[in-house]
């Protein structure tokens, strides 16, 4: 039997590797890029009244109720931040229940009577946004030019500039569930574990004879990953549809020693963690 040709050509792709060029460029560290894409609450506590500042702080910090009389005064500071930061769309970002994140992508801009632009973002459009309903799937028991769902502004999430290489976008972390408040994303349910759980958890710590202000729990990702060359992913059909593979012979061996824990990190993997990291920070 021949050998692949395609699986060949892989190899030698591999074997011809160039390491990338230093992700940090002359005269830049991490703390300097640290967080320089995300309106944080040290760029709202600059561009924001003192006033709004502090609303929206209490409604991160401690589960306040958002006051909706703010919501004009971030969307427009939060409008010429992203321009500044090269900006021309926003989208609301989601996590539907497909396992996959969505947006409702807009535009900024918007034409004038004199044949010139403006650029406008309300904090109506900010607060809350109505993902268009005719691409959803209704099995015939819903108009289509009706919601199927609403997307809201999550504020204990920060906004941030998404870089590409045809333009920038703010992306806005939201909710999206229904018109009757059914969670219809992976992220509805979590914010509401979390508001019980903090509830309770100050209920409890109170018959202690403590008085907390709030309790916060905080979730993050395991650093924990495993790695196929390109050359090797765009030969296998299983992982470019699948994204898991669906065929293989199993491994000889598997975790019964752990000396490969602590070997030399390849070349390829450290120019991967190196710039994965860069974008990260």
């Amino acid at each position: 039997m021949s050998a692949n040709p395609v699986r060949l050509q892989a190899i030698t792709d591999v074997e011809a590797y160039v390491p990338p060029v230093p992700s940090f460029s002359a005269g830049e560290t991490p703390g300097d890029i640290f967080g320089m894409n995300v309106f944080s609450k040290a760029v709202m506590q600059k561009r924001l009244p003192k006033s709004v500042f502090k609303s929206v702080i209490a409604t991160i910090e401690n589960s306040e109720v958002l006051d909706p009389q703010i919501a004009d005064a971030v969307a427009s500071a939060m409008k010429d931040w992203a321009i500044e930061k090269g900006a021309t769309h926003y989208a609301h970002v989601f996590y539907p229940l497909t396992g996959f994140t969505a947006e409702k992508h807009d535009g900024f801009f918007d034409p004038v009577g004199d044949g010139t632009a403006l650029a406008e973002f309300a904090g109506k459009t900010l607060v809350q946004g109505e993902p268009d309903a005719s691409s959803f799937p209704n099995g015939g028991l819903r108009n289509t030019f009706e919601a199927r769902g609403y997307t809201g502004w999550d504020v204990t999430s920060p906004a941030y500039i998404l870089e590409n290489p045809n333009g920038n976008t703010l992306c806005i972390p939201t909710v999206f569930i229904s018109m009757t408040g059914e969670a219809l994303d992976h992220k509805t349910p979590l914010l509401r574990a979390q508001q019980a759980m903090a509830v309770h958890a100050e209920r409890v710590l109170t018959l202690f004879g403590h008085k907390p202000s709030a309790v916060v729990s905080y979730v993050g990702p395991e650093q924990e990953y495993f790695l196929i060359d390109r050359h090797f992913f765009v030969a296998r059909p299983d992982l470019l549809n699948s994204g898991r593979t669906l065929f293989g012979a199993k491994p000889p061996k598997g975790q019964e020693f752990d000396d490969h824990y602590f070997g030399a990190i390849p070349e390829r993997v450290l120019g991967f963690m190196a710039d994965t990291e860069r974008e990260l920070f």
